[in-house]
């Protein structure tokens, strides 16, 4: 098995001459609009020629990126949350354009893993100046995925989260499911099978990233530069389980646990049938699912040197 912990740079145009080409969600609501709006203005004053693209249906940002014209632009931004940063990276299968980040969604997890953050002077920086370099993606079921996939606990909170609920209330409506989930009782073993070996846990998470969620550290030794995934599989079941796994993942400190197993692996397959599976925080296909690392990586811009 190899792994790459880092990669170079790849070539980049000259400083403030990047033409990028920001894919926004209008749905995002009043005040992300407006700050997309600040964002595009101080791109312009940085020299950077900026050509916006509003989606207006699912997938569009998927449709966007596919038809894109890689000889007009250097960098594809991505604006929103998870959901558009993953139809972005669909659609770039077989593109040889970078993505950028600006982060406006309820989460933005690749925007935490690549140090791009959320302040607005750092994704300006990042965006027309900032280095190009390659990461690695995952592929569950032929769709590709940033960070990460999931069977059990957390895909069903996903696939029952209420998304009126979640335009109220943001990341919170993750945890209200998440309650419900806990104390309906429903944790049925998933069967994972990991390089011939086979585990039986009631949830598994599939890392490409650290991070998970958000901030959180999920899988420490995870890297988005590497050719592998963390694969965390737990055992827990019930209400008590849950407080636990989210009280220890807040801390960094989901691995320490004994009903938690971390491996390492290039290829998981997850035997069922029906059950949700999840990818950057969408249902995106049912068991059963192949989940692999994307021989093709995708080009991301960092951020700016200080």
């Amino acid at each position: 098995m190899t792994s790459r912990d880092s990669s170079p740079p790849v070539a980049a145009r000259p400083l403030n001459t990047r033409r990028i080409l920001a894919v926004f969600n209008p749905a995002a609501g009043g005040n992300r609009r407006a700050r997309f709006e600040r964002i595009m203005q101080a791109l312009r004053k940085e020299g950077c020629s900026v050509t916006t693209q509003h989606t207006t249906r699912p997938g569009h940002a998927t449709e966007i990126a596919r038809n894109v014209d890689t000889s007009a632009f250097d960098i594809i931004a991505a604006a929103g949350g998870d959901g558009t940063i993953n139809e972005v990276i669909n659609g770039l299968h077989g593109k040889d354009i970078a993505l950028g980040l600006i982060p406006l969604g309820t989460a933005n997890v690749l925007a935490d893993e690549t140090g791009v953050g959320h302040k607005p002077e750092n994704i300006v920086a990042a965006l027309a100046r900032g280095p190009i370099r390659e990461i690695r993606v995952g592929v569950a079921n032929g769709r590709r995925f940033s960070l990460m996939a999931g069977v059990g606990f957390d895909a069903n909170v996903v696939h029952g989260v209420s998304l009126s609920l979640k335009k109220k209330i943001g990341p919170l409506a993750y945890v209200v499911q998440a309650a419900r989930e806990a104390f309906g009782g429903a944790f049925t073993p998933c069967r994972v099978v990991i390089d011939g070996k086979t585990y039986t846990p009631t949830s598994v998470v599939i890392c490409n990233g650290q991070r998970y969620g958000g901030p959180f550290i999920a899988a420490p030794n995870a890297s988005i530069m590497k050719d592998e995934f963390a694969v965390i599989l737990m055992n827990g079941r019930g209400w008590f389980s849950v407080l636990k796994y989210g009280v220890g993942l807040a801390l960094g400190k989901l691995g320490n646990f004994s009903d938690v197993e971390i491996i390492t692996a290039r290829e998981i397959v997850v035997e069922g049938t029906g059950q949700p599976v999840q990818a950057d925080g969408d249902i995106v296909t049912t068991l059963p699912v192949t989940i692999q690392v994307d021989p093709q990586p995708v080009k991301v811009v960092y951020p700016a040197a200080a």
